[in-house]
């Protein structure tokens, strides 16, 4: 897409009288932003809402130009913007109801992206959790699939660094802005997989950690990959609300039996698309399984 057009969806999305999604959606039913920015949508597109008019709905006109020069110091930093309308935009992604219009991007997102699994975990993991991650997250990346995980303490940092160990693609995708690092001492490891993979937000960069950013993470997350193991979490984990999540998008989940002794994952266990495997090794066995049967596939 051409900087004007991705310059009117940050005009539309700055606006605010739409949910994000919503915005996906109408842009990529209408084709372009600008048309949007314009007015032209289509009849049966509902009213916008009004619960944001407080944000700022300005009767001036947006300055594209102002908005086109912005994207080219983004892009100076080494941050891209890819959105709906890009043949870049990730092809699992885009098969999600809710997924962001568009998304900022350090390093390089590539087609074999498309082929990956998500490994998550709490943040106070066990020496076994993550052992296990280890071999999960080792034994996809080996297996050719690209790792995906939040960057946040514990198994997902376990998961990075096992792609990573085996000189093998990992993707992180972030809870703030691409110009913070959250926890702070991932800095390095973040800029590592910029370096060797990429890293993803759909936040704004400068924007801080929130209470409502790291679930909208792990939407994104959940709709990047073609699946997702759970390696230990607890009830108010956010992985057990990316594995919510997963199922939504109709993407399978993979517990490890460890994680039974949990009611929430007795509960999950029960439900269609969820595969509970014995040991960290069998998830690339059942990966390939339902690969095979082209079960998993966005």
């Amino acid at each position: 897409m051409d900087s004007l057009e991705t310059a009117a969806l940050i005009a539309l999305l700055r606006r605010g009288d739409r949910l994000w999604h919503h915005y996906a959606d109408l842009v990529e039913s209408t084709g372009s932003a600008l048309a949007v920015l314009r007015g032209d949508v289509p009849e049966d597109d509902p009213e916008p809402l009004t619960l944001f008019d407080d944000h700022a709905k300005s009767a001036e006109e947006p300055d594209l130009g102002a908005i086109v020069a912005e994207l080219c110091e983004w892009e100076r930093e080494g941050m891209t913007v890819v959105t709906v309308l890009d043949d870049g935009y990730p092809t699992n992604l885009r098969g999600v109801h809710n997924r962001p219009p568009l998304v900022f991007v350090r390093g390089e997102l590539r087609s074999e992206d498309d082929r990956s699994i998500a490994v998550v975990g709490t943040r106070r993991a066990s020496p076994e959790g993550l052992r296990q991650a280890d071999i999960v997250a080792g034994d996809l990346a080996e297996g050719g699939y690209t790792v995906i995980s939040g960057l946040a303490d514990g198994i997902d940092s376990a998961a990075h660094r096992a792609a990573l160990d085996r000189k093998r693609r990992t993707v992180a995708v972030i809870g703030t802005g691409l110009r913070r690092s959250y926890p702070a001492k991932n800095a390095g490891l973040q800029a590592q997989i910029a370096a060797e993979g990429a890293v993803l937000s759909q936040f704004w960069p400068d924007a801080p950690p929130t209470k409502s950013s790291f679930p909208m993470r792990n939407i994104v997350m959940s709709g990047f990959a073609l699946g997702t193991v759970v390696i230990e979490a607890s009830r108010t984990s956010g992985a057990k609300m990316q594995a919510r999540f997963a199922l939504e998008h109709g993407r399978p989940v993979f517990l490890l039996e460890s994680l039974l002794r949990h009611e929430w994952a007795r509960e999950y266990a029960e439900r269609p698309g969820t595969h509970v495997v014995e040991r960290a090794g069998d998830v690339i066995e059942l990966v390939e399984r339902l690969t095979a049967l082209d079960t998993l596939m966005a």
